[in-house]
């Protein structure tokens, strides 16, 4: 069996058993190094526009590619398996999924509200039943190429050190890549950066959402609704998620105590509870969907 075959079977592998670290994970860490990045050069909130978007380029060059250039210069099948489990988060966005499908399904609101609070950045607080699987199925969808798809497409780029680097910059887009005050011009790079790395492999998402669900409605809703999302890759992601699934998503939510007006997504009935596990299924039957397209690849190229 090929090298690269080897250790993209067994990083899936140490995510789906393992998953991530409760206590010392690595980013973690990553992110503590970040905090003090952005403290030592950030000047001002948002300071001056084209200095704090240099300042927040260089350290996102820091931060990403001195462990990217290291992973590739030690370059092995057992460091490449290892890289691609910490870089993967399939289990722990099932397990955070699954977190809000039971008490939402058990009709303990409170309780499914907090567990979705912890994986959307909207309000939760007020959120109906309907409002909860709402937010739970779209963050399910976007993260699942974020924490998923968009992992295994730079592994098969680039290796361990692809899968490092898309990472590295997934997360600091996360914490940096917002358009408030303190990051609108510091987070500007790590934002671009990251709707750069995420440019095909969104697509690869959708297209794979697409196949293994109402592929038909998935592709009308892709074509007709993805370009109204402000995210270049966030929409084509959703809204084809949206249409695989055949459920309506999307609309108004409340941001830092303020509603926010969001195009529609997908097609049909409002989403339930029982669709946050749908969408975790997509998810998992695209990865295997993934895997058996790389072992194929590999062998036929073999």
């Amino acid at each position: 069996m090929p090298p690269f075959l080897v250790s993209l079977l067994a990083g899936v592998a140490l995510d789906r058993l393992l998953g991530e670290p409760r206590r010392w994970h690595p980013l973690a860490g990553f992110g503590r190094l970040a905090h003090a990045a952005e403290g030592r050069l950030r000047r001002g909130a948002p300071g001056h526009a084209t200095g704090n978007r240099l300042r927040g380029l260089a350290a996102w060059a820091l931060l990403v590619l001195p462990p990217t250039a290291i992973a590739a210069w030690f370059a092995h099948p057992v460091l490449d398996a290892l890289l691609l489990g910490v870089a993967l988060g399939g289990r722990s966005l099932a397990e955070h999924a699954r977190a809000v499908a039971a008490p939402l399904t058990a009709g303990r609101l409170d309780e499914a509200r907090a567990a979705v609070g912890r994986i959307v950045s909207r309000d939760t607080g007020a959120l109906d039943e309907e409002g909860v699987a709402k937010a739970a199925v779209e963050s399910v969808l976007e993260n699942g190429n974020d924490a998923v798809f968009g992992a295994l497409f730079w592994f098969c780029v680039a290796g361990g050190a692809g899968a490092l680097l898309y990472r590295l910059a997934n997360t600091l887009d996360a914490m940096w890549g917002y358009r408030d005050a303190r990051r609108i011009y510091f987070g500007w790079a790590a934002a671009h950066l990251d709707d750069a790395l995420n440019f095909v492999p969104a697509r690869l998402t959708a297209l794979t959402y697409a196949l293994l669900g109402h592929t038909r409605t998935a592709l009308a809703c892709w074509r007709a609704q993805a370009g109204a999302w402000a995210s270049p890759n966030a929409g084509p992601v959703m809204a084809a998620g949206a249409g695989a699934l055949k459920v309506s998503l999307g609309g108004t939510a409340i941001y830092h105590g303020a509603p926010e007006a969001r195009p529609p997504l997908g097609a049909g009935r409002a989403a339930a509870a029982a669709d946050i596990a749908r969408a975790v299924s997509l998810v998992e039957r695209g990865t295997l969907l993934w895997l058996a397209l790389a072992v194929a690849g590999s062998l036929l190229h073999a």
